[in-house]
């Protein structure tokens, strides 16, 4: 990643927002909730409809996120991790970008709302 885009994220904000919040966003269609953990930690689960795209690679080559991002231009991204730390970084690198994304917290709060957890696709 561009190092002065990385700057830039640093002063960029990004709404966190309540999975509880979030439910009806990715039921509907209008948000696409991504898991930012790394391919080792899907192994403990997902949430289900999550797409499964590291934060390395979004920070890094975007071997997998240049093509989802060109696909759901215009979506609201709600993006999660382990403990929202990740998740919090990835909204404000895309925030930065001009897409319009959130951090909705960790996999854990997802699960407390409702949200079936379910083995990863991949």
């Amino acid at each position: 990643m561009n190092p002065f885009k990385l700057v830039k994220s640093m002063f960029t904000s990004a709404p966190r927002i309540a999975a509880t919040d979030c439910l009806d966003r990715v039921r509907n269609g209008s948000a696409v909730l991504i898991d930012v953990r790394e391919p080792s930690e899907w192994t403990a689960g997902v949430a289900e409809r999550a797409v499964l795209l590291p934060l390395t690679d979004l920070t890094g080559g975007r071997a997998q996120w240049q093509p989802f991002l060109a696909a759901h231009d215009g979506r609201e991204l709600l993006l999660y991790c382990a403990a929202g730390g990740r998740s919090a970084i990835a909204a404000r690198v895309l925030a930065a970008e001009g897409f319009r994304a959130a951090n909705a917290g960790s996999l854990a709060e997802w699960a407390s709302a409702g949200w079936p957890i379910v083995e990863p696709s991949r």
